[in-house]
């Protein structure tokens, strides 16, 4: 079995800054891009950020200049950091990763559990 877990979020005031981690455990043998989404009330979920196995990076118009996503492929786990927030960061978090868990099959995307971001004073 396969897990991710987030960590981090809460309330953050408006102009600081938040930290989110999401560590992948259980059976695997590897894993590919993985990525962080966000889901505000009302509003479908959307990619924030991902990040490929090689390192490279993309991120939505709306984070871009003030979020940095990186991943520790020895943990097993993605970091998002995020600057300069405002109430339209306000959302559930989610991470994603596409993991192959044994040699022989296919890689699949798994989710977190998602971790709630309130951006207010």
């Amino acid at each position: 079995q396969v897990q991710l877990v987030e960590s981090g979020g809460g309330l953050v005031q408006p102009g600081g800054s938040l930290r989110l981690s999401c560590a992948a455990s259980g059976t695997i043998f590897r894993i590919n891009a993985m990525g962080w989404y966000r889901q505000a009330p009302g509003k479908q979920r959307e990619v924030v950020a991902s990040i490929t196995s090689g390192g490279n990076t993309n991120y939505a118009d709306s984070v871009k200049g003030r979020t940095n996503i990186s991943r520790s492929d020895t943990k097993d786990t993605v970091y998002l950091q995020m600057n300069s927030v405002n109430p339209e960061d306000t959302a559930v978090y989610y991470c994603q990763a596409a993991i192959k868990p044994r040699l022989i099959g296919p890689f699949s995307d798994y989710w977190g559990q998602g971790t709630q971001v309130t951006v207010s004073s």
